[in-house]
């Protein structure tokens, strides 16, 4: 449930029953103004799709509050209309704007904010898992510059969206650690996604970016991760890290730049981040980048973290005719990527598969490249997700591209049937979900370690802030009540902080040479909850600082 403070409201003028400017009259209370301050970091911007997950931009949708709603002009800040407990707000998008409709009275409008300060919202007609979609927060309704469509954009804050989250992108079986390692993932990626397809709102609620169905499917051990990990969030080289992860790494996760193109740029293989380096369940797992070391562990279901999976190993096999078959779509529609070369158009003549090999693999063994040759040409397929969807089996795309292809022949050598052998789901980078709950239920591992695992050369803290001329407060969560201050970059001679209500200064002796200083604070942090207050230095310079957690190291410590 949100609240007018919660997202800094503007109090404007009271007053009863006005005329709104189409001559329709609604019955409308003004009181408080309820926009909310979209800069605010506590605050996401989920793009809510339809009940497949596929569309962001909508034509009509029906909203409604379990309490009194307010809905709000997004500019002026102004409530332009209150509607009671469960009453429908019809939206439709029009010419000239936003058409909306209340117990039959319609009116225009520009882009618009929904409030229910003491309920939740409802979408009709949309469900998630089955259930009527609630979300906590508040509706924004932005129509498409071109007046396609609208968005309806859920803003939620960051916890709340977490607990919408978590237990729905990892089974709650898994365990509280693996729960908490979930969430803060999950709150890294709304820090740092990938891409940002919308500029209208940060992340939609599908596996496009991460799955959010809200209200109705929130769990309490899932929820209790959220808590438990509350403000936390991973850390490399004192700036958030995009926390990537998938399903089942299938034993060996693969590096970040071997798997994606880069956003902006599509040059592939991509910069790399030396926080997602190709990483195996066990030290003895030597890397799978040549070919017989990859076949050789994907043909066997040799014991990993991620043995658990139902996709841990897995087998796609085609006649070669149903391959061709498949080829001539999946290589026309993959060409517009850029990752085919050369490109293959619709109604090209491919021909008959003579071979069908990678070229080149990363460490997991995940297939980099892949050469298709038939009687007419050579194709080079590169990139995962492209491989993954040019060699699809009943429509559905590869569950990963750790992959090896095994060709059937005739006594002539003509390829009469292909099998693919793989491991995993998904893309394989960062950490594994399927692992992290092997982790979490049979290694007895906390949250940090199985992060510390997947990502590596991290820490855990709270989220880097810059004080200059105002306070700043953080509440965070301390799994064993040990932290330490980090300044980064800071020539102050004292720092000035507030935790859990007791104020402190301390002196800081950094030398240029440092990059970073730290302060153990352990003995003012209480193991759970805290708040710390950072004040701003003397003399107006700028300190960027956070918490880092300390924890211990190592399994089984």
């Amino acid at each position: 449930m949100i609240s007018l403070e919660k997202f800094k409201l503007t109090l404007v003028t009271r007053g009863i029953k006005i005329k709104l400017i189409t001559g329709l009259f609604f019955l409308l209370v003004f009181s408080a103004g309820v926009l909310p301050v979209f800069s605010d970091d506590n605050i996401v911007r989920v793009g809510l799709t339809d009940n497949k997950f596929q569309n962001v931009l909508k034509q009509e949708v029906t909203v409604y509050g379990t309490a009194e709603c307010d809905i709000c002009d997004k500019e002026t800040r102004k409530i332009i209309a209150n509607t009671a407990e469960n009453t429908e707000i019809i939206i439709k998008n029009g010419e000239v704007g936003l058409d909306l409709t209340i117990k039959g009275k319609t009116t225009t409008l520009r882009d618009f904010v929904i409030v229910c300060p003491r309920g939740v919202l409802g979408v009709k007609d949309l469900t998630r898992k089955g259930k009527p979609a609630l979300y906590h927060g508040a509706f924004e309704v932005v129509q498409h510059p071109d007046r396609k469509g609208f968005y309806l954009v859920n803003l939620v804050e960051t916890q709340e969206y977490l607990k919408g989250v978590v237990p729905n992108e990892m089974p709650v079986r898994f365990g509280l650690e693996a729960l908490k390692a979930q969430a803060v993932a999950a709150r890294n990626y709304v820090l740092t996604p990938r891409t940002q397809a919308y500029k209208e709102f940060n992340v939609v609620d599908s596996v496009a970016s991460q799955v959010y169905y809200g209200v109705n499917t929130e769990d309490d051990l899932a929820t209790r991760a959220v808590m438990e990990t509350d403000g936390i969030v991973a850390l490399h080289n004192n700036e958030p890290i995009l926390a990537l992860y998938s399903s089942t790494a299938g034993g060996y996760t693969e590096s970040y730049s071997n798997a994606f193109s880069d956003p902006l740029t599509k040059m592939f293989p991509s910069i790399h981040k030396p926080y997602l380096t190709a990483v195996p369940d066990k030290s003895e797992f030597q890397p799978l980048n040549e070919e017989d070391k990859a076949r050789e562990f994907y043909e066997t279901k040799i014991p990993s973290f991620d043995i658990d999976s139902p996709y841990y190993r897995w087998q796609k096999e085609w006649t070669v005719s149903e391959l061709e078959d498949v080829l001539k779509s999946t290589l026309a529609a993959q060409s517009k990527t850029g990752f085919i070369h050369p490109a293959f158009k619709q109604g090209d003549e491919l021909g008959h598969i003579k071979d069908i090999k990678v070229m080149k693999r990363g460490d997991s063994g995940k297939a980099i490249e892949v050469e298709l040759m038939t009687d007419k040409n050579c194709y080079r397929i590169a990139k995962e997700l492209v491989i993954r969807r040019v060699f699809q089996k009943d429509g559905i795309s590869l569950p990963s591209a750790n992959i090896i292809f095994e060709n059937k022949t005739d006594s002539y050598g003509n390829i009469t049937d292909v099998v693919i052998m793989g491991g995993g789901f998904g893309h394989g980078v960062g950490m594994s979900q399927y692992g992290a709950g092997y982790m979490a239920t049979k290694l007895k591992q906390p949250y940090y370690n199985i992060l510390r695992h997947y990502y590596t050369g991290i820490n855990l803290g709270t989220l880097p802030v810059t004080v200059c001329g105002d306070e700043v407060k953080q509440t965070f969560w301390a799994p064993i009540g040990r932290a330490q201050l980090v300044i980064t970059n800071s020539t102050a001679a004292k720092i000035a902080v507030r935790i859990n209500g007791k104020a402190m200064e301390f002196p800081v002796t950094k030398t240029i040479f440092q990059k970073d200083y730290r302060i153990d604070i352990s003995r003012y942090i209480e193991d759970g909850a805290n708040t710390i207050v950072f004040y701003p230095p003397t003399l107006g310079r700028a300190v960027t600082l956070y918490v880092e957690l300390v924890e211990k190291y190592g399994y089984g410590e």
